[in-house]
């Protein structure tokens, strides 16, 4: 445990890091194509991330993903994490048979390091994302850029600002894969 929580602050540093350095000249807000999730309630957000997810029929295959990886208890905590999360949709475009391998229990490594790739450290809203690489909590760095709404390494945040307990999900068209992860190889 305390290996997670020393990553997690590790992360969150250089998240602010690679926030406050950018030397880019991007718009930081989220194009028009982008659905921001709008609170339907004053009263405070009291489902954690894993909990919105399995609230919403287009994160099944994310939550199972998380439950084989043994992410739960770990996404359920304090955080506060920004999750960019697939839909069933993003999962179904993997090539064929690579979902059914990642969650065999044999690659549970393999598909933690996967689904912590979706994940930075800290609440990052919609209006705070900024063009530039960030450190995910996986270790390795994702690509956020404004351009054409926003995007993460080429996925498209379709839509952002779901607010969690501990954090906030933007939701994303497509699975990110490491490049330290050859999901052809499982």
């Amino acid at each position: 445990m305390r290996k997670h929580v020393a990553a997690i602050a590790a992360c969150s540093v250089l998240f602010l890091a690679a926030c406050g350095s950018d030397d880019s000249t991007s718009d930081t807000t989220v194009a028009e194509s982008t659905t921001v999730a709008e609170s339907t309630t004053t009263a405070p957000v009291t489902d954690n991330i894993v909990q919105v997810a399995q609230a919403n029929a287009d994160f099944t295959t994310l939550v199972a993903a998380v439950v084989a990886a043994d992410l739960a208890t770990t996404l359920s905590g304090t955080g506060p994490f920004t999750v960019f999360a697939p839909t069933d949709a993003a999962f179904e475009a993997l090539p064929a048979g690579i979902l059914e391998k990642l969650l065999l229990p044999k690659n549970k490594a393999v598909l933690a390091k996967i689904l912590t790739y979706h994940v930075v450290a800290g609440k990052v809203l919609s209006t705070d994302l900024m063009a530039g690489d960030v450190t995910t909590v996986e270790g390795s760095k994702v690509a956020i850029t404004l351009t054409d709404g926003a995007q993460v390494n080429g996925a498209t945040v379709t839509t952002a600002d779901v607010p969690a307990s501990n954090g906030v999900i933007h939701v994303i068209d497509k699975v990110l894969i490491p490049a330290s992860v050859n999901v052809s190889a499982l």
